[in-house]
């Protein structure tokens, strides 16, 4: 039987099937839009952003290590999971604590020049890197820097989901973009 006549013989029917057939395919054909797109305006321009080499400050690399599986870190007031909780874990571990009261990440910098910590755009090991981009920024710890290139590599908390930690490495030209954080400036003495 031709498909002509089958149209024919069952009339809206079949228009109607052939419809939702269409409709369904659709929002089949959506659905990756749809999950890419409701992962936030960050994931799409890391999903779009390219790492040509005009692109000085994209990161170089990113490994996801997975879920923080460790003990509670004793004293650590931030909230479980996210940045500033792993970035005050981290200095707590390498023996330079840092203060529990400088809020959301967007905040830090500030709280740390007005406690007397050195901010600057100069990546060192041992730093905490922060930036207020998004609603409430975000904190890093930084693990190392290349002496003859000048990439620095991140430990990170709470970029791909809640408690995932990351590693990720940035080129030199992107620290401009950032805060460091390092120890308390020491007092001149005279």
């Amino acid at each position: 039987m031709s498909p002509a006549l089958l149209l024919t013989v069952t009339g809206s029917v079949t228009k109607k099937q052939i419809m939702v057939v269409l409709a369904t395919l659709v929002v089949i054909l959506a659905l990756p839009f749809m999950a890419v797109f409701s992962l936030g305006t960050s994931a799409v321009t890391y999903l779009f952003s390219s790492n040509s080499s005009d692109d000085s400050t994209a990161a170089i690399s990113t490994t996801t290590q997975g879920l923080y599986e460790g003990p509670e870190i004793p004293g650590d007031t931030y909230a479980w999971g996210n940045c500033t909780y792993w970035a005050f874990a981290l200095r707590l571990k390498a023996g330079d604590p840092i203060p529990t009261s400088w809020g959301n990440a967007n905040t830090w910098a500030i709280n740390a020049v007005l406690q007397g910590y050195a901010v600057d755009h100069t990546p060192a090991p041992n730093a905490v890197m922060q930036t207020t981009a998004g609603s409430l920024g975000h904190v890093a710890y930084v693990t190392a820097v290349d002496a003859t290139t000048g990439a620095w590599t991140i430990s990170e908390m709470n970029v791909k989901g809640l408690d995932i930690v990351d590693v990720t490495t940035y080129p030199a030209a992107a620290a401009k973009n950032y805060s460091f954080i390092h120890n308390k400036e020491e007092p001149n003495v005279i």
